[in-house]
């Protein structure tokens, strides 16, 4: 593959990953886009600045005049759309900056490309695909998944910015044509994910031995998917999927926040049995729940399996170890970024 691709949020945790394994596995040219906030960092594209096909462009999505030179410069044959506020907690606390960065980001870069794809006679092989999260559907009960069917229902104000940006790609083919895909992920994990969520929490602070939070009784239930497993499904989607559709990517392994936390605390106890004087599950401290909570998400993955042969490969026991043995060995990442993660269990999105 020799295409040319603009990733947009490609120095967040998710876009980092799609950025480098194209240059590690493929032969497209990439160009990085990323404003650089608290979830966006150059050390996380360290293992590709300086590539030959890698492009870093500092730039914000809502800026309309740099988005449409961006395409001008470039050419790209595709766009992969990440850039996104992405936090739960932050969004509850300031839904401002989730409204112009996930709705208004979103239909500037979606003007951007038309213009562009228009101006370059409407090519074929062009493609707009958005990164979304299943968050957009809201919550399930008991039992059942979540369809490329399922209503939308969001919570927060994030998922209802994700929601919003999701109904302006579809309104952006079904009026101008522009060849659009969509996806909707589970909650993704693994190196590189900025140290406020959920995993990388727990396992740094059960390192520092510092306590363990859990909002409510921990029972909410998520559905795990390795970064990696997700990486690959974007470029099936990208390059399989079929105009205008709409792909639920999940890693089929649903858990509840607090079978996560432990298993975390059964690693590094294994691990690091000399780290503290007890056992790291003594760390664990329940909080109070945070507002609009949904109690439990579930994805069908069944169409992209079906349509596109994809199916995670990264089970959940590989992908936990991989990810505490990469927190554990890159420290001076984790100053890099910076602590600034809110204080209480964060870290429920994608």
């Amino acid at each position: 593959m020799n295409d040319t691709l603009l990733v947009t949020g490609g120095a967040g945790f998710i876009g980092s990953a799609v950025v480098r394994h194209l240059i590690r596995e493929t032969g497209a040219t990439v160009v990085t886009v990323d404003t650089l906030t608290y979830a966006g960092h150059r050390e996380n594209l360290a293992p590709v600045i300086g590539h030959s096909r890698h492009h870093f462009e500092q730039k914000d999505i809502t800026d309309a005049p740099a988005m449409h030179a961006l395409f001008r410069e470039y050419e790209p044959d595709g766009v992969l759309h990440l850039a996104a506020e992405s936090h739960v907690d932050r969004s509850i606390d300031g839904p401002a900056a989730f409204v112009q960065t996930n709705v208004v980001g979103t239909q500037v870069l979606l003007e951007a490309a038309r213009t562009y794809w228009e101006e370059q006679g409407e090519p074929d092989g062009f493609r707009f695909l958005h990164v979304s999260t299943d968050e957009v559907y809201g919550e399930l009960g008991e039992t059942g998944a979540f369809t490329e069917e399922t209503p939308y229902d969001p919570s927060s104000p994030y998922s209802a910015s994700k929601a919003g940006a999701d109904h302006l790609v579809r309104a952006w083919h079904r009026t101008y044509g522009l060849p659009v895909l969509i996806t909707n992920c589970s909650n993704n994990y693994g190196p590189y994910q900025h140290p406020e969520k959920l995993i990388p929490v727990v396992i740094l602070n059960a390192v520092d031995g510092e306590p363990l939070p859990v909002y409510g009784t921990g029972e909410n239930v998520r559905d795990w998917l390795y970064v990696e497993d997700h990486v690959r499904a974007l470029l099936r989607v990208l390059h399989g999927g079929r105009v205008g559709e709409t792909y639920n990517i999940g890693g089929d392994c649903k858990k509840q926040n607090i079978a996560v936390v432990r298993q975390i605390c059964d690693i590094l106890d294994e691990k690091r049995p000399d780290a503290l004087s007890g056992s790291h599950h003594d760390l664990i401290t329940f909080v109070e729940d945070r507002p609009g909570h949904d109690w439990r998400y579930a994805i069908d993955a069944s169409k992209i399996e079906t349509d596109l042969g994809w199916a995670p490969e990264v089970d959940f026991e590989e992908g936990l170890r991989r990810t505490v043995d990469w927190y554990v060995e890159h420290r001076d990442w984790v100053r890099a970024v910076g602590r600034d993660a809110d204080e209480g269990a964060t870290g429920e999105t994608n």
